[in-house]
């Protein structure tokens, strides 16, 4: 979509130098810009180089607040700035129509504008918003709630008794409200029965699910996932879990059942999280990190690194003692 630097100042809430009527049709980085494009830099050591590059116009911060052969539009958060300039920028999608192979049945309330693609199976009773997407092939159980402006895309499955609210967006394969993994075992056979897995899933607004992910309902009651959250591909998250707002998960992380993950939570890749853990909030769990059974992780902005995890400073100094004892053991 074409748009004035203006018109793209006003809504951004930045300040322009430069030529106002400049338009831009796509956001792109340095080395593939184009004459329509739009860049970002967020340092004054790549001004220059985006400066000599082809770009139409740059989003930077204060240091680039001078004269310039190119329209910059300021931004305290070039990096935030960009990315929205980007949703702006995004061509609209007019094929907004239920294909004739999608099953909708009566019962179904669907919302303004939606689209749902080839072979889509939709239960009965589902809701959906205005403007949400189901993408081909995908699967919503009966009684479904799915809010406005979600995007589901292609081979989701959605099971019963699970609920998304509004801008959700889910990716490819991915499964959610699926049967937890609990069972209770027989002490005198020692084989095993499932416990009921007849509880809830509820996704709030602003959350982003990541392709072939899984997130089990509660046992007996809720799985939630907060506001804002975006979890990555390949993550599972187990029955009863609660995960607070502005969460961020990375790939192949797994999270067992009853665990808190409070807000504003960084984890890395393939951490691993026991049962009955707490994870309170702004804490960081670097990639590979392992939490035991009902273990409180706490330190707002702290790195926590290893299995166990602990405080990065406390892990690096006993690979620091381990090194030393295995030089001297040689």
């Amino acid at each position: 979509m074409k748009r004035t630097l203006r018109d793209l100042a006003e809504k951004l809430g930045c300040r322009l130098l430069g030529d106002s009527s400049i338009t831009v049709t796509s956001v792109s980085s340095l080395q593939s810009a184009t004459s329509g494009s739009l860049v970002f830099v967020e340092d004054a050591q790549h001004l220059d180089a985006a400066l000599r590059s082809s770009a139409a116009a740059i989003i930077a911060g204060d240091f680039a607040n001078a004269a310039a052969p190119k329209p910059i539009l300021i931004s305290a958060q070039p990096r935030l700035t960009f990315a929205r300039a980007a949703k702006l920028l995004r061509d609209p999608d007019h094929n907004r129509e239920i294909h004739p192979t999608a099953i909708v049945p009566a019962s179904a309330k669907i919302g303004k504008n939606v689209a749902i693609g080839p072979r889509a199976i939709l239960g009965e009773r589902v809701k959906i918003g205005d403007e949400t997407t189901i993408g081909a092939g995908s699967v919503i159980a009966d009684d479904i709630v799915i809010g406005s402006q979600c995007r589901i895309d292609a081979n989701v499955t959605i099971y019963p008794g699970t609920t998304l609210g509004d801008r959700v967006i889910v990716q490819a394969g991915a499964v959610l409200g699926s049967e937890g993994f609990g069972y209770a075992r027989d002490s005198r056979t020692g084989r095993y029965e499932q416990f009921p897995q007849i509880g809830r899933l509820v996704i709030e607004d602003d959350v982003e699910i990541g392709a072939n992910s899984t997130i089990d309902r509660g046992a007996l009651d809720e799985t939630r996932i907060r506001r804002g959250t975006k979890i990555d591909n390949l993550v599972h998250i187990g029955h009863n879990v609660q995960i607070g707002q502005d969460v961020v998960i990375a790939a192949q992380t797994g999270l067992s059942g009853s665990v808190t993950i409070e807000d504003n939570v960084i984890m890395g890749g393939q951490v691993g999280i026991a049962d009955h853990v707490r994870v309170e909030a702004g804490a960081i769990l670097g990639a590979q990190s392992g939490i035991p059974t009902k273990k409180v992780i706490r330190g707002k902005g702290v790195v926590f690194w290893g299995t166990p995890a602990r405080p990065i400073r406390e892990y690096l100094k006993e690979l620091a003692f381990l090194s030393r004892s295995a030089k001297k053991d040689g």
